[in-house]
């Protein structure tokens, strides 16, 4: 009688603790990401001066659907100027290939999954991107770019990350018009699903 009751309370203990180990080394290790990104507020194309801008919103919408972490871009340079002013601005910089500063830092070391998002400023990135490139080494990690733009659709971004990062998985990204973005929050959700994320 004392045998069977050992083994029944053996198999009491031994049998959730085998089951739960089971569940254990057959969930998938969660994806550890993080979301960098320039965004413009103030005067913008098509949606006029607004106080977050069309970028930070795709940000936190990714944020919020995968659990990822943020890091802004905020630069030093003052951008908030009329857009007709910012768009020159943008195509000197472009031309002259300036890297201008941004404020803060992030340790990327501890993420897999980097998503990198910016507007599209005269077919890429704004340049304060390139200078969080040039600093940030992404080698080895999965990047994703994504771009707000008014027509522009992902211009070069994808094929100046992957410049940027020859050693990473770059994924083709996702583009999305500045102005739906705060009607059309679905259409980042999809493209999430898309990604399994």
């Amino acid at each position: 009688m004392k045998r069977k009751m050992f083994f029944v309370l053996t198999l009491a203990i031994v049998l959730p603790l085998a089951l739960s180990a089971q569940k254990v080394k057959n969930q998938k290790p969660r994806v550890k990401s993080l979301v960098v990104f320039f965004s413009h507020a103030g005067e913008n194309y098509a949606v006029g001066n607004i106080a977050v801008g069309n970028t930070k919103i795709v940000a936190d919408y990714i944020c919020e659907a995968t659990g990822a972490d943020q890091f802004e871009i905020v630069a030093e340079k003052n951008y908030d100027m009329p857009y007709a002013e910012l768009i020159k601005v943008a195509k000197d910089e472009a031309t002259r290939g300036e890297l201008p500063a941004y404020r803060g830092s992030v340790d990327v070391t501890p993420y897999d999954t980097i998503f990198i998002g910016g507007p599209i400023w005269w077919g890429t990135f704004p340049r304060v991107m390139f200078t969080f490139f040039k600093q940030n080494n992404l080698g080895q990690k999965t990047l994703i770019p994504f771009a707000t733009h008014e027509g522009s659709g992902l211009g070069s971004v994808v094929s100046d990350v992957k410049k940027a990062y020859p050693k990473a998985r770059v994924l083709n990204g996702f583009s999305i018009y500045g102005h739906e973005v705060r009607t059309e929050r679905e259409k980042v959700t999809r493209w999430l699903r898309s990604l399994g994320r």
